[in-house]
């Protein structure tokens, strides 16, 4: 799932998140008019390595899923930014792996969101000792 856009409130904004049909392209989305009310731009797994624009007033809603496999739990640690420029509004991890966080884009520049995914054995399993990192780099204008 890719990036998706709404200017929904977050409880809804999730809730749109899974029956969206299409999702418009980042540039597409900021050629709006510059009086338009603030969007959510929603990052996922399959943005890693991504780079999205952003406004100020903008959230950023973070939503990063774990998944379990031969008795091991790959689970994400809390998103975090880099930059003042985003801050951090909520956020959390699940006993499944997964993690969220909602960034509000208070100023221009560019920033990283970053989160790394680590290994939780159940009894009697190993995990291999790798952390594999996710990050987004978001140029606000």
């Amino acid at each position: 799932m890719g990036t998706k856009r709404s200017a929904a409130p977050w409880g809804v904004g999730l809730a749109l998140v899974a029956v969206m049909a299409s999702a418009a392209t980042p540039a597409a989305a900021h050629s709006q008019a510059p009086h338009q009310t603030a969007v959510h731009v929603v990052l996922t797994n399959a943005d890693n390595g991504r780079t999205v624009p952003a406004r100020t007033g903008d959230d950023i809603d973070v939503t990063l899923t774990g998944y379990r496999e031969d008795g091991l739990t790959y689970s994400w640690s809390r998103p975090v930014s880099d930059s003042t420029g985003l801050r951090r509004t909520a956020g959390g991890t699940n006993p499944r792996g997964g993690a969220t966080a909602r960034f509000h884009v208070e100023k221009d520049g560019v920033a990283t969101l970053s989160a790394g995914r680590h290994c939780r054995p159940d009894a009697g399993h190993l995990c291999p000792l790798v952390v594999t990192p996710w990050k987004v780099r978001v140029e606000v204008k």
